[in-house]
């Protein structure tokens, strides 16, 4: 038996897969056998290449294995791995939360650091919940968010979602959301009903929770920055904290370092990771205003008693250092621009092909969908397929079928990808 065999036969034996049928998995799937990455490129056991189209889960900022982020974690691991951040401070914590804030949006001072995007969403949650009882709102346990809004796997996170699919097996399990339309033609009814939640239930309101400017995992959807500025002003008129989560549209992916740069505003509250470590480690931070953090000063009653085992690991934040410092010395936003810009004249292209339905861009992220039928959806698996031939790995979001790949990817890999995209759509849709 091959190594390739191998492998696979001990992966269905034992290995559960996230986001996966596993009965389809185990009877019908012949899954693509990774061995190293490098660059915008995975590689099978055979030695075939392919473009990783979604930078492994949007991660993957900088492609796979930058010469400086791996020589920054050999310099780290032969120093000092890990550390417990509780009562002890360490050189690379230190210097990330001072690199960190001041990347941040304005007046984001404070950070804590978690594991993932999932556990810096659930971190915001406790906190807002925590600020308010400790500034004399205790009522306030609700939150608000966008239909159609992801924000992470822990129990917290997964209850803000607006994707039902995703919410299914979680039976009566609740965190108390109120929600508001998001999508195609929901612009005005989304500004308006926004308003009108928080000023009915601002006693009651913890927080408001929104990806800025694009829904990742609801289909790619990017929607109005005017949504971000009434959210800003509606909080502020309340005192509740409005919470960015950036994990994915932060880190140049919308084009500036953080999509809420295109509103011009600031949350109270900052979500960041999986660009955070580039893909190398897993590692995020909650930042937060000094308003914020200074409820929880004073006795010791009011700490905020969270934490994770690795939390700011020595390892993971030097790998976060190492990556701002790329993203400056190398002029990642600014060289991405051409790029995003060659990803709209692809897409834009597309929306013309028949049977092609909301062909939609914003900055490294290109989308378009097949079919109406969402997540669940077909119709992208089949363009995966035919991707997959011509040597790239395009995983789509049910019928939605999208592009987000490294944000420095070389020109000849985007234009190769593009083009195995449009051919991939063409056949799917011509057969």
């Amino acid at each position: 038996m091959t190594d390739e065999r191998r492998i696979v036969e001990l992966d269905k034996r034992h290995v559960w897969h996230p986001y996966t049928p596993m009965q389809k998995y185990l009877e019908h799937t012949e899954p693509l056998v990774v061995v190293r990455a490098a660059g915008s490129r995975f590689y099978d056991a055979s030695g075939r290449s392919y473009l990783d189209a979604n930078s492994s889960w949007w991660c993957a900022v900088l492609g796979h294995g930058h010469p400086r982020l791996v020589e920054a974690l050999r310099e780290q691991a032969e120093r000092l791995c890990h550390v417990p951040l509780a009562g002890i401070a360490h050189e690379q914590a230190a210097l990330l939360g001072a690199e960190l804030a001041q990347a941040a949006p304005r007046g984001l001072e404070h950070v804590f650091y978690s594991d993932d995007g999932s556990t810096a969403v659930e971190t915001a949650l406790k906190l807002a919940v925590q600020y308010s009882a400790q500034i004399g709102r205790p009522k306030r346990r609700r939150f608000v968010a966008l239909d159609g809004a992801f924000h992470g796997e822990t129990l917290g996170a997964s209850l803000l979602s607006g994707i039902e699919v995703f919410r299914r097996g979680l039976g009566g399990v609740t965190l108390d959301c109120l929600r508001v339309p998001a999508g195609p033609g929901a612009h005005d009814r989304a500004f308006a009903m926004l308003t009108e939640l928080v000023e009915g239930y601002e006693a009651e309101i913890a927080g408001v929770v929104l990806e800025p400017m694009l829904q990742g995992a609801a289909g790619m959807r990017p929607y109005d920055a005017e949504l971000l500025r009434t959210a800003r002003a509606v909080t502020s008129r309340h005192g509740i904290p409005l919470i960015f989560d950036e994990v994915f549209t932060g880190y140049g992916r919308t084009g500036p370092m953080w999509a809420s740069a295109h509103a011009g505003v600031e949350p109270d509250i900052l979500c960041v990771a999986k660009g955070f470590t580039a893909g190398m480690l897993p590692m995020a931070a909650t930042l937060a205003t000094h308003e914020v953090f200074a409820a929880f000063l004073g006795d010791p009653s009011r700490a905020f008693l969270h934490g994770h085992t690795f939390c700011g690991n020595p390892l993971g934040a030097r790998l976060a250092r190492e990556v701002l410092a790329v993203y400056r010395d190398e002029q990642v936003l600014e060289r991405a621009r051409p790029k995003a810009q060659a990803i709209r004249r692809t897409f834009e292209a597309l929306g013309a092909v028949p049977g092609v339905q909301g062909a939609r861009c914003l900055g490294m992220v290109g989308a378009l969908d097949l079919d109406a039928s969402g997540y669940l959806g077909e119709g992208g698996w089949r363009v995966y397929e035919a991707a997959l031939r011509r040597g790239a790995y395009l995983r789509p979001l049910g019928s939605t079928v999208y592009v987000a790949p490294a944000l420095n990817i070389p020109d000849a890999d985007l234009e190769e990808l593009l083009a195995i995209v449009g051919e991939s759509v063409r056949e799917v849709l011509s057969g």
